[in-house]
């Protein structure tokens, strides 16, 4: 499996836990920016009236560390521009509670951070 297939595979999984646990998903691979500049957002989903941006990684092993690992400041900045994209574009920015989920995967162990940045 390569690496795009990986991805894919876990936020398919991804996609399946979050309906299973109550989220209506919004929208999947949101990009905006072109070029270099592009960013994306895997999954947009919302639960009780809060928008939630959610980053996945999927990992087969701990060789390069583990999923959560993986996201590191420039990628959670990447993510923060990109949902105030969104929000912003949809007039949303200030009228509504949003927040920042990751989900790891590894080893077929699904783990879930709500609020985790």
């Amino acid at each position: 499996m390569n690496k795009v297939e990986l991805g894919a595979d876990g936020e398919t999984q991804a996609v399946t836990y979050l309906k299973n646990a109550g989220y209506v998903i919004i929208e999947r691979n949101y990009r905006f920016g072109y070029g270099h500049g592009k960013n994306e957002i895997d999954i947009i989903c919302e639960k009780g009236g809060v928008v939630v941006f959610v980053e996945v990684k999927k990992r087969l092993s701990n060789s390069f560390g583990t999923p959560l690992e993986a996201i590191d400041s420039n990628k959670i900045k990447s993510i923060a521009k990109v949902a105030e994209q969104y929000l912003s574009m949809r007039g949303l920015l200030d009228k509504c509670k949003a927040r920042f989920d990751v989900i790891g995967i590894q080893e077929n162990k699904l783990e879930h951070i709500e609020n985790a940045f």
